[in-house]
């Protein structure tokens, strides 16, 4: 294929490049799926090493519908060649990656990544991409891509899917979609060399511009990307076993769950990000935050603050953090840099500077200013942006230090004015050693608010703190109508025990425990509530009233796009804790476990479509509401299909296809199903198909 292009290239003048075109690998990474992040790296570096020893000038990245795929895939590249590397994704109506990310978090984490353009591909029509152009154009700085398909897919009278848009309108909208933005642009599916032809005819005239190069400061998700410096940001402190017992206690047991419920109750409570810090001298660091990472960031869809001195810890964290984290911390001794500048230059992230020097923090405002720009001068010369630095001029205990506040709030304002960075600030040290803690730090954050503090690493348990949050953002014009201080002040109505200062915001799983632990995703907690609740009571009732009702808020969560897929399956893999440790219960007292199954569901993705994502999300969804699932794979034959539904009298049959050429293969097992004489009826899904398909080939349900 490649020397084919090399040819076809060199009977062109100009500028012609080959490239070579790596897809979407088709299955999804741990925890979400079976495939090892690691694992997905070599598998694009195999094809990475094949491009470069037959002499790719450039690679593409294409169909890429999952933000940790798409990292995986340019860390291949970069580990495994200097060429340029492409990557576009596939967005849906709604801006979204099927695992939830949207533009902004997209290109926050790829430019820190450092690829030279990025953009979308696939999915959609001309039309349906051409709002979303604009989106991206505001975030990223790089050259951006548009391949739509020819419209959406529709069917014929006589059975055949075509696309809704032609060459011409196709090239109509195009016009458009550079207009807006768009640098590079092409074609998917449905198109063809005349497609192609005519956009080139009616753009090519048109003036190519890059987008405007931005200088806002944003970490990221893999759900959303969170600016620093338009609104302050609050970084939840809690994942951190400085002067927290129990915390230290859960690190050296190994209790995940207990760290996961604190990022989930730290978001609850209005924290932007989430600082991890796992650092205990007599457990193995790096492996440690390399599985608190992970499971964090299947539990919530919060930024990161990776918080370590430890190199390899960082590194293995920023490695497997899905999104762009804030990376905390570099200061100005030569070792620090030399350790932490490659880390953020390869994975990328914001870096948060500490003004310590080689003789440690200085004792003025201007000698914490000249150690901030120095960090920020030679991190340039790194080549990493100081949109990309946050400097934290250290808040020390006020008790040991009169002056300590003042000149720390000094240095805020000297590093805004004169740097023109973010700045990010530990409020809570400013109060150690006093009696009412909460009472000097909540003062000293409206302080550093004032003098322009970005972001507070802080306790958002406590209600003195978020006082001072909504009481600024509303007296500073950041909150629209006052509406999110209305909504505290209204919540802290209905909590008085709460309002004494030092008081935290109760606990949001008190009520319904279990519920809330599959709701969340945390499995661990949810098995053993499970097993505790089955034994002290009707085991099939903590499936109906805490299970399913979980999964049901799950589920109309997913479909009204508040929650997304990966949450979704985190909340499936919860709740299939919680079922076993009652099926466990059940089998204690002798009773007949198989009477908790709903029936048996035969699931495939139809002969010749080897996609089988879809199907597999169905399938662990309807095995955690109790359902017999008999998994027919990928690729499977009408007659496979119909055997299977015959040797077990299944009343219902799943088909899946991705692809409108295997359609015609789902059309012959619904009627191969029909004529066995099966009474199972065929529920039909899958990306290409719609209630007119599903009417079409005569299936008895369509499946969105």
């Amino acid at each position: 294929g490649l020397a084919n292009a090399r040819e076809a290239v060199s009977r062109f003048s100009g500028d012609r490049y080959v490239a070579y075109d790596m897809g979407s690998l088709g299955r999804m990474l741990k925890p979400l799926g079976d495939l090892a992040f690691e694992d997905a790296v070599e598998v694009f570096a195999q094809s990475v090493r094949i491009a470069v020893r037959h002499g790719a000038d450039l690679l593409f990245i294409e169909t890429i519908n999952d933000s940790l795929e798409a990292k995986a895939a340019v860390l291949a590249v970069k580990e495994n060649s200097d060429l340029p590397v492409f990557i576009t994704c596939v967005y849906d109506a709604q801006a979204k990656l099927m695992t939830g990310a949207d533009p902004a978090a997209m290109v926050a984490m790829l430019e820190g990544l450092g690829v030279d353009a990025l953009g979308m591909n696939c999915s959609l029509g001309p039309k349906q991409m051409l709002p979303i152009v604009p989106m991206l154009a505001a975030e990223t700085s790089l050259p951006l891509i548009v391949n739509p398909n020819a419209g959406l897919p529709r069917s014929t009278p006589d059975g055949k899917t075509v696309f809704d848009v032609d060459a011409d309108g196709f090239a109509d909208y195009m016009v458009e979609i550079v207009k807006s933005g768009a640098c590079l642009i092409g074609g998917c599916c449905g198109t063809t060399p005349e497609y192609i032809r005519k956009t080139v005819e009616k753009t090519r005239d048109l003036p190519f511009r890059l987008p405007e190069p931005k200088t806002h400061t944003v970490v990221s998700s893999y759900t959303h990307a969170v600016r620093i410096g338009e609104d302050p940001v609050l970084i939840g402190e809690r994942i951190n076993p400085t002067g927290k017992p129990r915390f230290k206690q859960a690190l050296r047991e190994g209790d995940i769950d207990y760290v996961l419920s604190e990022g989930v109750r730290q978001q609850e409570a209005g924290a932007h990000i989430l600082d991890v810090n796992v650092g205990l001298p007599e457990i193995d660091e790096p492996a440690m935050m390399l599985d608190v990472v992970r499971e964090l960031q299947s539990v919530s869809d919060l930024p990161l603050q990776i918080d370590t001195v430890d190199p390899a810890a960082m590194e293995q964290a920023m490695r497997i953090c899905n999104g762009k984290p804030l990376v905390n911390s570099v200061n100005g001794k030569p070792e620090s840099m030399e350790s932490v500048f490659p880390l953020v230059k390869k994975y990328g992230g914001v870096m948060v500077a500490l003004t310590i020097g080689p003789d440690g923090i200085p004792a003025t405002a201007e000698g914490r200013y000249a150690i901030a720009a120095d960090i920020v001068a030679k991190a340039e010369a790194f080549g990493i942006s100081r949109r990309d630095i946050v400097v934290d001029p250290l808040a020390m205990a006020v008790s040991s230090d009169p002056q300590s506040a003042l000149v720390t709030l000094e240095s805020i304002r000297l590093i805004k004015e004169r740097l023109g960075v973010r700045t990010s600030l530990g409020v809570s040290n400013i109060s150690f050693g006093l009696p009412c803690r909460d009472v000097v730090t909540s003062s000293f954050f409206a302080l550093a608010l004032q003098n322009g503090l970005d972001a507070a690493i802080m306790n958002p348990f406590s209600v003195e703190m978020m006082k001072v949050y909504h009481a600024f953002r509303a007296l500073h014009g950041l909150d629209a109508n006052c509406a999110d201080y209305i909504a505290f002040a209204s919540a802290l109505g209905t909590q008085t025990a709460t309002l004494n200062a030092g008081k935290t915001v109760p606990d949001a799983d008190a009520a319904e425990p279990l519920k809330y632990a599959v709701i969340k995703g945390l499995k661990e907690k949810a098995g053993a509530l499970a097993a505790q609740m089955a034994a002290e009571g009707d085991p099939l009732a903590v499936v109906n009233t805490q299970i399913i009702p979980a999964l049901d808020v799950v589920g109309k969560g997913f479909e009204a796009k508040t929650m997304f897929l990966p949450q979704l399956l985190m909340s499936a893999e919860a709740a299939k804790h919680a079922f076993e440790a009652v099926k466990a219960a059940m089998s204690a007292r002798n009773a007949d476990s198989a009477q908790t199954s709903r029936g048996t569901v035969i699931l495939a993705t139809v002969k010749g479509d080897i996609h089988d994502i879809g199907k597999n999300i169905v399938r662990v969804l309807l095995s955690n509401y109790g359902y017999h699932v008999l998994d027919l794979g990928k690729d499977v034959a009408p007659q496979t299909i119909v055997d299977c539904a015959l040797e077990h009298d299944v009343k219902l049959v799943g088909l899946s296809a991705l692809m409108t050429t295997t359609v015609p293969a789902m059309e012959e097992t619904i009627a191969q199903l029909r004529k066995s004489g099966s009474r199972a009826k065929v529920v039909v899904g899958g990306a290409v198909l719609t209630q007119e398909y599903a009417d079409m080939i005569h299936a008895d349900r369509y499946a969105k």
